[in-house]
């Protein structure tokens, strides 16, 4: 398991990651930035990777990390997305899990569409 911060304008969070291979390819290539899109409760924001490992997920847990093959993008869901019935975030196209936020995403609601989002190695 690999220990990263992610932080936005609105504050920083724990997460880790599991020991696939994107995870440790992300784990590699920290630091990075991006730009986020914000859809329902959930971020999302490219970042191509080597590692091309499909994901059949469709149905996740608030504080799932989730990488979406197609679209070569790392998704952070924080809540219920527009295909939600209850308070599972729901996505419309198959993704992988490979970590999760540890502790509450309070917070990242407000983060913003197009900001910066930084995630770093923690230890």
């Amino acid at each position: 398991m690999n220990n990263i911060k992610i932080r936005t304008r609105s504050g920083e969070w724990s997460a880790v990651l599991d020991d696939s291979d994107a995870s440790n390819e992300i784990w590699l290539s920290l630091p990075f930035s991006a730009d986020i899109n914000m859809l329902g409760s959930q971020i999302y924001f490219v970042m191509p990777l080597e590692s091309k490992e499909k994901g059949n997920s469709k149905i996740f847990e608030k504080g799932d990390i989730a990488y979406w093959y197609e679209a070569d993008a790392l998704c952070i869901f924080f809540g219920p997305t527009p295909l939600s019935t209850d308070e599972r975030p729901v996505s419309s196209h198959p993704m992988k899990k490979i970590g999760s936020v540890t502790g509450e995403c309070s917070g990242m609601e407000t983060s913003g569409d197009r900001t910066r989002i930084t995630m770093e190695r923690s230890f």
